[in-house]
């Protein structure tokens, strides 16, 4: 099987079309980031989960799935994970008792740290190849093309 990213054996035309480029550049960034975090016994969900939580304070596992864009289903195994290790506690909602309210612990504060320095050398190895401006222009142009086809208009 061939590397999508070799481009050798393409066709011209199919190697200039922007979506391609861009599909391919983002399959290579998921595998940067997943392969990444895997080193540091991490994933993308635990990632968003905590940033979510260090950012918004304790919140609902419903409320944290919104925030996240992580299924309900599939973020109950993120939490199962992320209590395991102790970065996170479930308590009840003194509102309702029915529901639980998830909030990071200061080790996974701690970690969380660990992830970002993780993260941000991640980006560095992925925009390498590009001028600090022109990291801020390719930057900028992904947020208009994300903001205008998830129809939230311009950032």
């Amino acid at each position: 099987m061939t590397d999508p990213m070799d481009e050798q054996e393409t066709p011209a035309p199919l190697q200039l079309l922007p979506s391609r480029m861009l599909s391919l550049v983002a399959m290579h960034a998921d595998r940067l980031v997943s392969d990444g975090l895997a080193r540091a016994d991490a994933r993308k969900w635990h990632y968003a989960a905590l940033v979510a939580l260090r950012e918004k304070g304790p919140m609902s596992q419903a409320e944290l799935s919104r925030r996240t864009g992580i299924y309900r289903s599939d973020l109950v195994a993120v939490i199962n994970e992320l209590a395991e290790r102790g970065f996170v506690k479930r308590t009840p909602d003194a509102a309702d008792r029915r529901r639980n309210v998830v909030t990071v612990t200061p080790q996974g504060r701690r970690h969380l740290q660990r992830l970002h320095k993780l993260i941000s050398e991640l980006q560095e190895d992925l925009l390498a190849p590009l001028t600090g401006p022109e990291r801020e222009r390719f930057t900028d142009s992904l947020a208009r093309l994300l903001s205008h086809h998830s129809g939230r208009g311009t950032p």
